[in-house]
C-alpha cells in the first residue's frame, strides 16, 4: 500500500497532548464568547421586540383557548431584567451561530486531512442552517402545540371552582429557551453523521445498523428535553429519527462518490457488537 501523500496528511504531523487540547479548547471557547458578546449587545437594543416575539406563542395559545390576552407576571423585581437578558442571549446565539460553528470547526480541523479542511465553509453554513431550522421548528410547531395542550387543562371543575393559569416570566422563558435551544442542537444530527462519514470514522452501513438503537436514544432524549407530554416528545423524537436517516443517506452518497468499498459482513457484525 502506498504511503499517503502530503495532500492527504494532516496539516501538521504534530501530536497534541491532553493539556494542549485543553488550552486549544479554552482558546476557542474564549473566541466564541468574544464573538457572542457584540451579537448579544445588538440584540439587547431590540429586547422589547424580541420579548414580544418570545411571548407570541403564549398569546396565540390564549386566543385558541378563547381566553383574554395573557398577563405575564414576575415575583422578583429583577426578573424582567433577567428575562430581557435571556431573550437577548438566545437571539445573540442565533446571530453569532456562524462564528460559533467556525470555532468548533477550527478546534477539530488540525486532526483532519487537507481535503477535509476545505469543507470549513460548507460545515459552517450547513450547521447554521440546521441549528436555526431546529429553533424555528420548535418555535412554530412544538412550543405552541405544547402550550395549547397544557392550557386545555385550565378549565372550570364540576363544582364551579376555576383553575386559572398564572404565567411567571422566568418559568415561561426558562422552558421556552431550553426547548428551542434543544431543538437547535438535535437538528445537528445530520451534520455530525455526515462529518463522521467524511472523516471515515464510521460507514453508512454501521450508521444504518445503529439506527434501531438510535430510536431508543431519540426517545430518551425527547423525554428529557421536552415537557412531560407524549405530543411534545413525539414532535422531537420523530425529527430526530428522520434527521438521523437523512444523515445515513448523505453518508451513503458521500462514501459511494468516493468509491469506498462496503464493509464486509464479518467486519460489520463485529462493529455492531
Amino acid at each position: 500500500m502506498s504511503e499517503p501523500s502530503a495532500v492527504d496528511s494532516p496539516e501538521d504531523d504534530l501530536e497534541m497532548g491532553f493539556f494542549e487540547h485543553l488550552r486549544e479548547l479554552r482558546s476557542r471557547l474564549i473566541k466564541a464568547l468574544v464573538g457572542l458578546v457584540p451579537a448579544v449587545a445588538l440584540a439587547w437594543n431590540y429586547r422589547m421586540q424580541l420579548m414580544d416575539i418570545a411571548l407570541r406563542p403564549l398569546k396565540v395559545a390564549y386566543e385558541l383557548a378563547g381566553r383574554d390576552r395573557p398577563n405575564v407576571n414576575f415575583a422578583n423585581p429583577v426578573d424582567p431584567f433577567v428575562a430581557y437578558m435571556q431573550v437577548s442571549i438566545v437571539a445573540g446565539i442565533l446571530v453569532a451561530a456562524p462564528w460559533i460553528f467556525y470555532q468548533i470547526w477550527a478546534f477539530i480541523a488540525p486532526g483532519l486531512y487537507r481535503r477535509e479542511r476545505l469543507l470549513a465553509i460548507p460545515f459552517v453554513l450547513v450547521s447554521t442552517f440546521f441549528f436555526v431550522g431546529g429553533v424555528t421548528f420548535g418555535y412554530y410547531i412544538v412550543f405552541p402545540a405544547g402550550l395549547n395542550l397544557f392550557l386545555g387543562f385550565a378549565a372550570p371543575l364540576p363544582s364551579g371552582v376555576a383553575i386559572e393559569p398564572e404565567i411567571m416570566i422566568d418559568e415561561y422563558l426558562g422552558s421556552a429557551t431550553r426547548m428551542l435551544l434543544a431543538f437547535g442542537v438535535v437538528f445537528e444530527v445530520p451534520v455530525v453523521t455526515t462529518f463522521l462519514a467524511i472523516a471515515d470514522v464510521v460507514t453508512w452501513q454501521q450508521l444504518l445498523k445503529f439506527s434501531r438503537w438510535w430510536i431508543v436514544v431519540s426517545s430518551v432524549v425527547a423525554a428529557v428535553l421536552t415537557p412531560p407530554d407524549v405530543a411534545s416528545q413525539m414532535m422531537m423524537m420523530v425529527p430526530l429519527v428522520v434527521l438521523y436517516m437523512l444523515g445515513v443517506l448523505i453518508a451513503f452518497l458521500v462514501q459511494s462518490a468516493r468509491g469506498k468499498k462496503p464493509v464486509a459482513d464479518g467486519d460489520d457484525e463485529s462493529a455492531d457488537e
